[in-house]
């Protein structure tokens, strides 16, 4: 619907720096004009709405190289009026750049670093030596802090926390780096362009991680309700596994200098950033949340429970209820048991019901402190094969089967140090497949989890299947699912001990489902008109709207896709380039009334199969496919006012 707009209402209708959320609520239109100076029109914000843009063809191999964007956002309000502005994609950096430091010097980003803080250097090509930097950016929190220090600032402080998941290849472009390097963790100061929202990269400052044993592979994040950067370490190291399968001899050689040194046990842990008014950051690890494949937490609104992704073969529906608000230093830990009726298809009538097991409470000192003095036998044992002892309890892990037996007093320990074994030992429904992003949707109580596979130890009959765990599907869906999980108050432990959270999931119920096809012309085989394993989930309360991102190797380019939740629209609003995974995404409602969707990608080009043309220009991109971008989404430069 067209609508006549004023030089007022042009100012009143600001485009909000990377989507335009206008003033998104009830009573918020009179505050926003007046903010900007006024104005008798008082329509207000009623609802957004995404258009969708195709997915790049075989026919435009500069769409497949790069972010493309060929969305829009439509904002109607309550005079029936419609804005539309056109999207767009703003990178701070591409990995490998050299940025600001705030010292008047330069820095790599993403570059990798050893435990004393000095660079670690690719010297896979002789008389080429390079300090790495990662291709593989993830988990992005946007935030602010109280009386920010920074200066030579034009607009407004604001900080993103950009953690580092891996690098893929060396330089030599045959040496695969996964898991084989420390992660770095990286501060950014931004100047928030007053007029337009823009934000700039002032300086980048790597996080010391060294009080911590630093990093090992942080993949999704999210912001904590009272401001931090909750990280996270996935793929936890099997401590009774050979190190050289875990990667722990290379990870301990790089960070340490010696290849023994590195703790299986210091790993797989939840770290937290909090950034200081300087943009310097400083990170703790909690101990007691659970060693498990932690991908992207969501604390709740009580500031006290999390639900916690899970990304592995075998894995569960984890929730740690912290004994205070906004203090994950100690709590208790709990794993689902799911009941019956458990299905991944979205038109099922009713979800399957959750009851929770208490696997224990602890401090993360005393956790800390367990890991720093016992050995894995010290815990429990385990075989392989069947002991033929009725003191062994047969179980399935990372898609093995196994016999353990906890040894007396070490149920602390085996809880918080081997809680895969210790939850499938008390009977947890551990029968997940890579359960990735999690995320709420406060205002109707429900949580969001994304499975990215639906595989292996979800299929009736496959060896990782256990019988009974209440997770069996028919057969797979390697496009994968989002699950929808309410939650309640009022809940008791399976052992009818009260949980003390108004916010524990009692069910979980698919919500949108990918679909599997047979490869078509471009190598799709994934419905590219659907979601495909659904990775980073992110939910604004503002615009009703589920934000997804792939990681899939079932879509040639990977998408961002925007779901209303009221409408149950399902728009693309960004194609990856091709062979990269979306990652980093954080939708913000509001930073001094701006808003923005902010989005990453790993690895462009790590694709056998993709076409000549294709290959060239991503190379050409992106540092010949080492190099990564770290950004949002914004509107194009024409858009950022109405008129």
């Amino acid at each position: 619907m067209s609508h006549t707009t004023t030089p007022t209402r042009r100012k009143a209708l600001q485009f909000l720096a990377g989507i335009p959320l206008l003033p998104l609520g009830a009573s918020a239109s009179a505050s926003f004009l007046a903010a900007c100076g006024g104005s008798d029109d008082d329509a207000s914000y009623v609802s957004a709405s995404f258009t969708a843009m195709a997915a790049p063809t075989l026919a435009n191999a500069a769409a497949m190289a790069t972010t493309s964007v060929g969305s829009s956002l439509n904002i109607k309000l309550s005079d029936d009026s419609v804005r539309s502005y056109q999207l767009a994609y703003q990178p701070f950096f591409i990995t490998g750049d050299m940025v600001p430091d705030g010292k008047g010097g330069t820095i790599l980003s993403g570059g990798y670093y050893d435990i004393n803080n000095k660079p670690l250097i690719d010297a896979t090509v002789p008389g080429s030596e390079r300090q790495y930097f990662s291709d593989a950016p993830d988990g992005t929190s946007l935030l602010t802090v109280a009386n920010p220090t920074v200066t030579g600032l034009k607009g407004k402080a604001v900080f993103a926390v950009v953690q580092f998941e891996y690098t893929t290849l060396a330089q030599d472009g045959k040496t695969g780096m996964y898991g084989k390097l420390p992660s770095p963790i990286a501060v950014l100061t931004l100047d928030q362009d007053q007029t337009t929202g823009k934000l700039s990269l002032v300086k980048y400052h790597n996080v010391d991680t060294s009080k911590v044993h630093g990093l090992w592979i942080t993949c999704g994040a999210s912001l904590s309700p009272w401001g931090t950067h909750l990280s996270s370490e996935e793929y936890e190291p099997d401590a009774f596994a050979a190190r050289s399968a875990n990667y722990m001899d290379d990870f301990s050689k790089n960070l340490y200098g010696d290849a023994a040194k590195a703790n299986p046990y210091h790993y797989g842990h939840m770290p937290e950033v909090t950034v200081n008014p300087d943009g310097t950051g400083s990170i703790k690890k909690h101990f007691c949340m659970g060693r498990i494949s932690h991908e992207l937490v969501q604390v709740m609104p009580d500031s006290r429970t999390t639900l916690m992704g899970d990304d592995a073969t075998n894995s569960a529906y984890f929730v740690f209820v912290a004994d205070k608000e906004k203090d994950l230093s100690s709590g208790t830990l709990y794993a689902a048991k799911v009941g019956a009726g458990f299905s991944i298809d979205p038109a099922a009538t009713s979800g399957a019901a959750l009851t929770w097991i208490k696997l224990g409470s602890a401090t993360s000192a005393e956790i800390e402190q367990l890991a720093n003095t016992v050995q894995p036998t010290d815990i429990m044992s385990v075989v392989k094969a069947d002991p033929n002892d009725a003191s062994y309890t047969k179980i399935v892990a990372n898609g093995k089967t196994e016999w353990i037996k906890i040894n007396p007093g070490m149920e602390k320990a085996a809880a918080f140090l081997e809680t895969h074994r210790y939850a499938a030992f008390k009977g947890a429904s551990c029968g997940f497949t890579k359960m990735e992003g999690t995320t709420v949707n406060i205002k109707d109580k429900i949580a969001y989890s994304a499975l990215q596979n639906c595989q292996d130890s979800m299929v009736a009959g496959n060896a990782a299947n256990v019988p009974g765990n209440g997770i069996s599907i028919p057969k797979q869906l390697k496009a994968g699912v989002v699950m929808a999980l309410n939650l309640k108050g009022g809940q008791k432990d399976t052992a009818g001990a009260a949980i003390n959270s108004e916010w524990m999931p009692v069910d979980t119920k698919a919500l949108l489902a990918g679909e599997d096809i047979t490869a078509d012309a471009l190598g799709n085989t994934a419905n590219p008109n659907k979601i495909a394993n659904p990775d980073n989930l992110k939910f604004s309360e503002k615009m009703r709207t589920l934000f997804i991102g792939e990681d899939s190797s079932q879509h040639v380019n990977n998408f961002l896709w925007a779901y209303n939740i009221d409408t149950k629209q399902l728009s693309r609003i960004m194609s990856i380039p091709a062979g990269g995974e979306s990652t980093g995404l954080h939708a913000v409602d509001e930073i001094n009334g701006w808003t923005y969707i902010m989005s990453n990608f790993q690895h462009p080009g790590d694709r056998s199969g993709l076409p000549d043309a294709v290959v060239t220009a991503l190379k050409a991109n992106y540092k010949d496919k080492f190099g990564a971008a770290v950004g949002y989404l914004t509107s194009t430069p024409t858009q950022m006012y109405l008129g």
